[in-house]
């Protein structure tokens, strides 16, 4: 078994302090597809990866948006695909216009703390859109993918739960039937992030695929993230609020989205590797290597998530 194919037990792999994007290596070749792009993490990601060489795919939910982000990055290496993950027939036609291989896909895109709200397949939205899309997508494009699966958790893991963790439990998240909590279902989606990450790295083996799987978290990052919560309130106040604590307390975008870029690029990196910033509770900082909360790492738990993952969204990986 080669490095990149280890496990989940392994030693945190050291990663030199103060990384950052100028430890870049030369990515010129190599294609990057990023969902959703157009602002926040996934775009500063995408900047980096372009000044860096590589051609650069990034997603995003409307044209006017995607055309806007490719203008801005101004790189005849970036392209552009339109992707609504909370829809199932939008995440189909997607995955087949990935035609070209594509050497790291980094699931970016999400929603957090949001009202109570149905995807178009009936899904939570939450967990919709930040895990069931994703699965889907990636199920879809798995054999066009060379090297790297990076999904973008977050530290809101902690909070996240799937019951007992039966596949009657994790149904009933997935589909909004229990008592909705804001952040709760958020909290969910992004463990459902991890138990996927990892799950799909012990399946690397099993099922030779050409890839290996990553996580990163972004600590506490100054994104338009925050705000379509209280946005979709209608919550004005709460709104200014949060973009008042982002501007005192967070760390910029362009910071927030060195562990994705560590991830995606840190050579002979353990499979199923973990990044986050370095700081004070890993909200901020520059990346390393850490752990998720223990439940991440549940087997019975990841592969119950896995089944339900299959079924609700009807991609069987092969």
């Amino acid at each position: 078994m080669n490095e990149e194919k280890s496990n989940t037990r392994l030693p945190l792999q050291h990663i030199p302090s103060g990384w950052s994007a100028r430890d870049l290596p030369d990515l010129s070749g190599q294609r990057f597809l990023v969902t959703g792009a157009t602002s926040g993490i996934g775009k500063e990601a995408a900047r980096e990866l372009v000044r860096a060489g590589a051609q650069v795919t990034i997603t995003a939910r409307s044209e006017e948006k995607a055309e806007r982000t490719r203008k801005e990055l101004a790189s005849e290496r970036v392209s552009t695909l339109l992707l609504d993950l909370a829809d199932l027939t939008s995440v189909r036609k997607a995955a087949r216009e990935v035609t070209d291989d594509v050497d790291v896909l980094i699931l970016n895109a999400g929603v957090m703390a949001v009202p109570f709200t149905k995807t178009a397949d009936d899904f939570e939205l939450q967990v919709g859109t930040n895990h069931l899309g994703h699965f889907a997508f990636a199920g879809l494009i798995a054999d066009r993918v060379k090297s790297r699966i990076v999904t973008v958790s977050s530290q809101a893991h902690r909070m996240g739960s799937f019951g007992n963790g039966s596949s009657d439990d994790i149904r009933d998240i997935c589909l909004g039937r229990n008592k909705y909590q804001t952040w709760a279902a958020y909290g969910a989606s992004k463990l459902a992030n991890l138990l996927f990450t990892f799950e799909l790295q012990r399946l690397v083996t099993s099922r030779g695929y050409s890839f290996n799987a990553f996580a990163a978290h972004p600590g506490y990052s100054n994104t338009n993230l925050q705000a379509v919560g209280p946005q979709m309130r209608g919550n004005l106040f709460e709104e200014r609020a949060t973009a008042f604590m982002n501007s005192i307390v967070a760390q910029s975008a362009a910071r927030g989205a060195l562990p994705t870029l560590c991830a995606a690029t840190f050579p002979n990196l353990y499979g199923a590797s973990y990044i986050g910033p370095d700081g004070l509770f890993e909200m901020r900082g520059f990346p390393k290597a850490t752990r998720a909360r223990a439940i991440a790492y549940d087997q019975n738990l990841a592969r119950n998530l896995w089944s339900v993952s299959e079924e609700l969204t009807g991609v069987r990986w092969r």
